[in-house]
């Protein structure tokens, strides 16, 4: 295969997996999820469902669980990002989770240039935002 072949299959791979972080990262509980398992130790698990709860919305427990389950946690495991169990109910970081993990991170490290339509509401933005001013 020619160089160029190479780039094109590389940079599909690359559009793909892109992709992939930026559905995963498409809903609110999943990306909760990341950011429980980004403050805990690697290695280690999180509970759920709390973990990839906002506080600050009001859920319907079983109508979320029943969501987590059949929905975000397959989705995230699928492509990599965690591994999950039934019972305990817990999840944990997954081979990829560096790959959806860093958005994040970098959302976080830039929280001052992030407009306020992003932050506010967003208890991790603004705590963040916050800190930076001090």
């Amino acid at each position: 295969m020619g160089d160029v072949a190479v780039r094109v299959e590389n940079a599909k791979a690359v559009i793909d997996r892109w992709n992939t972080v930026f559905t995963a990262l498409s809903a609110e509980p999943r990306r909760q999820l990341v950011v429980s398992l980004s403050d805990a130790p690697p290695g280690e698990t999180v509970a759920l469902p709390e973990s990839a709860r906002n506080p600050n919305v009001p859920i319907v427990l079983a109508e979320f669980r029943l969501r987590l389950r059949h929905v975000h946690l397959p989705l995230l495991a699928d492509c990599g990002f965690i591994e999950w169990q039934r019972e305990p109910f817990v999840a944990a970081r997954g081979p990829q989770f560096d790959e959806i993990a860093i958005v994040l991170e970098s959302l976080q490290r830039t929280a001052g240039d992030v407009p306020d339509s992003l932050v506010v509401g967003c208890q991790r933005l603004e705590r963040e935002r916050q800190s930076r001013r001090r």
